[in-house]
């Protein structure tokens, strides 16, 4: 048996493999880029992780099509609109992610997101649209939250709650400056039953337990760290406000302002597989501005 060697049918081709010329070059292909890296560049007024919630909630169209995932690429100067609902209320409140694992995920929520829905439609952005529930914080309060990813994760963070096996500290700005710089409020709260959704101090509530102490303090307002044993609603709100204090931007127990100067500054929890852990979320830039 003869073998001979296959002959090329294009001339050019068989001038390549013998070296006498080169194929001209392609033109190098453009190279795809991520949906919300793109749109960076064109909506400048909104952050990377504004935008990843806008695309993650069905507001972006990129050739006339709705795309959900802000990590699909494109080429440059593909067509995006961005159209954010008439009726969609603080839909730039974004939180920002303080840490995320395939169980949780920990937020610094702003002043003004709401924590869940209010009714089967709510117009506006929540913190259930980044995962399940497992404790919550006052609209107009700011900083740490953990949300589960799974039921059994919200199942297990939920009990360390209940059981009191979380340590949270909170930091607010109050009105005057308390007698004492730092003290334990042990004064139980009850619902006000002239107003339905508010709380006062009475005996026969349930018993609340607040540790306060002054951080810094000037003629008209302090800054104190407030660490709750319990967790009744609007628990450090109460306390403060019947100790003559109010937080300042209270407008249910004191005055209103710009915000509520409330911060929930750190949370100790356990995740997980037992890793105690204690995460954190800076004071806003406004509480310096007050003081």
């Amino acid at each position: 048996m003869i073998i001979t060697g296959k002959k090329f049918s294009k001339p050019a081709m068989s001038r390549v493999i013998n070296g006498d010329t080169t194929l001209p070059e392609e033109e190098a292909a453009t190279e795809k880029v991520r949906l919300d890296i793109l749109m960076t560049e064109i909506y400048k007024s909104y952050n990377r992780s504004t935008l990843q919630k806008f695309i993650a909630m069905g507001f972006v169209k990129v050739n006339g099509e709705t795309v959900t995932k802000p990590n699909k690429k494109y080429e440059p100067g593909v067509k995006i609109d961005l159209k954010i609902p008439e009726d969609m209320k603080n839909a730039d409140l974004v939180p920002e992610v303080i840490y995320e694992d395939d169980n949780v995920i920990v937020l610094n929520k702003p002043a003004g997101l709401l924590s869940m829905a209010k009714g089967e439609y709510c117009p506006e952005n929540t913190l259930e649209r980044y995962g399940l529930l497992v404790h919550r914080l006052d609209r107009d309060t700011s900083g740490v939250v953990i949300m589960a990813k799974n039921e059994a994760t919200q199942k297990f963070l939920k009990k360390q709650f209940q059981d009191r096996k979380t340590h949270k500290t909170y930091h607010a700005i109050v009105e005057g400056r308390p007698k004492l710089d730092e003290a334990k409020i042990d004064l139980p709260i009850i619902r006000n039953l002239k107003r339905p959704t508010t709380f006062r101090v009475e005996a026969g509530g349930k018993p609340s337990e607040t540790y306060y102490k002054v951080i810094k303090s000037n003629d008209k307002y302090s800054l104190v760290e407030l660490k709750p044993t319990t967790g009744r609603t609007h628990q450090l709100r109460v306390h403060m406000e019947h100790l003559g204090h109010p937080i300042v931007g209270d407008a249910v127990y004191g005055t209103k302002a710009d915000r509520l100067y409330l911060h929930a500054s750190s949370l100790e929890i356990t995740l997980p597989g037992g890793k105690r852990v204690t995460f954190t979320a800076d004071l806003p830039k406004e509480f310096e501005n007050v003081l």
